[in-house]
């Protein structure tokens, strides 16, 4: 196959053409653009070029010829440049080939042919190359037949699977990533070869399998990947607390549905909600871990898992910290999402007072939405009616929330009276006596007795302050 005609509406490939010319050294469009741009895709945002021989001569070359100039980044350790142009990052790559030993997944590395190159790609679909050299502009070059894996949607390794993912464990968790997003099948030797080398995955960084892993569940269907990583005994090495939801348990005529397959829904709802949130899928994925270790059987009621958000909330540090995610801001609203997941469910009744809804407000703050997108998502009935019900009743209380706040101004809470105020009218040093107050005041605007303003928050404040025993500051000086 040729692809001149394409080539010719990038003008970088014919400066990467001319460059390469010069300084003699044939070089090749090479991995994921190739594999898009076959695919009909045209917003890659990476542009790998390989050449045969050291990339930073080519990289220097190519920036002779882009008005301005660009800068090129060298990275001498791993002999590869990249430069952006148009907005887009340009990376070149000498040719290599890679030996490795069996408890690294770091290869010794020596320059190569393209042959030699092609062999060392994860999936044929990524093997493929586009010659950007005079004699052969723009044929595709393609020893494993990648081109009709593509039309095929499947996923195979060049070369012996088994050798392919012992040597690099992390090619596991990119099958599966490149599945979900490509919604490509992984061939059934390959897989099977994924599920005979899962404990090799063992010796990967936690953070390179956490990368994957993230890119999965930012997918459009993240349940495509869930599925495939529990089934191939991943998900088991990864995140356990997952697969203990697996399964579902009778008892005298009382059954409770799998929460494995519940959470992937789950999953897969809150995506469709046009979400790019990481975190808000985190919750999502993490929101019933705790359903394995409350779930009791009360007689003549059925299958229970009481607390079970805020036993499951308990558990997200510990995980974060073994997955290495992020422990600040992000493990603390995760923390937050999950434990607090279960109200809004209480919360929809048409009887419900103002003040529990303004404590859901005060807890949750800006979160408040994310929240109640977590609830619709987790609406997971075939029952259209009953579901449609309960859409509309979170969709009530959404608005009811929005009145409150318009009113109250509790979303981003911060109270009209400060301690400085409550020292100054009484002529006091830090005490309890303050923190009573503060919560006192609190507690009389989130249960509507007072306005969320600074007047009648002051005259409760001097009445709390006289049951106290604490006199204003005028009538200390008398």
């Amino acid at each position: 196959m040729n692809l001149v005609s394409a080539l010719q509406n990038k003008k970088i490939f014919r400066i990467v053409r001319d460059s390469s010319k010069k300084i003699q050294q044939d070089c090749y469009v090479v991995g994921g653009y190739v594999r898009d741009f076959l695919l009909g895709k045209n917003d890659s945002k990476d542009l790998d070029i390989l050449t045969i021989g050291e990339a930073i001569p080519l990289a220097q070359e190519v920036s002779k010829h882009i008005t301005p100039s660009p800068k090129i980044n060298v990275f001498k350790r791993f002999g590869t440049a990249m430069l952006e142009y148009n907005n887009q990052k340009i990376e070149f790559v000498g040719s290599r080939k890679e030996s490795y030993s069996f408890h690294s997944r770091n290869p010794v590395i020596e320059f190569g042919s393209l042959q030699d190159d092609q062999k060392r790609r994860d999936f044929t679909i990524n093997a493929l190359a586009i010659s950007l050299n005079e004699n052969n502009y723009g044929e595709l070059i393609d020893p494993f037949g990648g081109f009709l894996d593509l039309k095929k949607k499947i996923l195979k390794t060049p070369l012996n699977s088994d050798i392919t993912y012992s040597d690099d464990p992390l090619r596991m968790m990119r099958a599966i990533r490149f599945a979900t997003q490509l919604k490509f099948f992984i061939e059934k030797s390959s897989f099977l070869s994924i599920i005979k080398n899962k404990n090799r995955i063992n010796i990967v960084s936690t953070e390179r399998i956490v990368e994957e892993f993230n890119k999965i569940l930012l997918s459009k269907n993240p349940s495509i990947g869930l599925f495939l990583l529990y089934k191939s005994g991943l998900l088991s090495i990864i995140l356990p607390e997952l697969t203990l939801l697996k399964g579902i348990e009778k008892k005298n005529g009382y059954k409770h549905k799998d929460n494995f397959y519940h959470t992937l829904q789950v999953l897969d709802n809150i995506s469709q909600e046009e979400t790019s949130s990481l975190w808000l899928r985190w919750s999502a994925l993490l929101h019933d871990i705790g359903k394995f270790y409350t779930k009791k059987f009360l007689p003549n009621i059925g299958w229970c898992f009481h607390s079970h958000e805020f036993v499951g909330s308990k558990m997200v540090p510990n995980i974060f910290q073994r997955l290495k995610l992020s422990k600040g801001i992000h493990m603390k609203y995760v923390k937050k999402i999950i434990q607090n997941s279960y109200r809004p469910v209480a919360l929809i009744e048409k009887n419900t007072s103002d003040s529990a809804i303004r404590r859901l407000l005060f807890d949750m703050g800006k979160d408040i939405g994310d929240l109640i997108k977590l609830c619709i998502a987790d609406i997971t009935t075939k029952n259209v009616e009953r579901k449609n019900k309960y859409k509309r009743n979170f969709h009530s209380l959404m608005k009811r929330i929005k009145e409150l706040e318009k009113k109250d101004r509790i979303k981003n809470w911060k109270s009209p009276i400060s301690g400085n105020d409550i020292m100054k009218a009484f002529h006091i040093n830090p005490c309890r006596k303050i923190g009573i107050i503060k919560d006192f005041i609190k507690e009389s605007i989130l249960e509507g007795i007072i306005p969320n303003e600074f007047d009648s928050a002051y005259f409760i404040m001097l009445k709390k302050g006289e049951e106290l025993g604490l006199k204003k500051k005028d009538e200390n000086k008398n």
